[in-house]
């Protein structure tokens, strides 16, 4: 078993496939997923991390400062992947949704509001959103 932010991960081949209530999706536009690969060697990659596609057609963490491709928020990881073996094929994104904006994971090159404009015009929306974790 491995650790993940203090809670626990069950890790079968690279997914995480342990059950947490985590409240990422956030509203009533039906998300929309698909499979994609994720670049190998970027260590654990929790569900909910915003990534784009780099010129090479594979998947990373979308930085806004990246030019390789990858400063194009494109999706939302649906899963938890380990990376650390290498590419990892058959991961899912979400690609159009409604996300909680507490609970997505977006690199320090973002602000929220930026990532909000850049997901926009690809139907990704980053929710504030009122519940008993997050009463404000």
């Amino acid at each position: 078993m491995t650790t993940i932010w203090g809670g626990s991960a069950q890790i079968y081949g690279n997914k995480d496939v342990s059950y947490r209530q985590d409240n990422l999706i956030a509203g009533e536009l039906q998300p929309v997923t698909q499979s994609i690969t994720l670049k190998g060697n970027q260590g654990i990659l929790r569900r909910g991390t915003i990534i784009g596609k780099d010129n090479t057609g594979v998947y990373v963490v979308s930085k806004a400062t990246a030019t390789d491709g990858s400063e194009k928020a494109l999706a939302v990881l649906v899963d938890t992947y380990d990376t650390s073996s290498g590419d990892v094929s058959g991961a899912g994104g979400y690609f159009t949704g409604e996300f909680n904006a507490s609970r997505i994971i977006i690199d320090d090159s973002w602000t929220l509001e930026t990532l909000r404009d850049a997901g926009r015009p690809l139907a990704l929306f980053f929710q504030d959103v009122v519940n008993a974790d997050n009463p404000t």
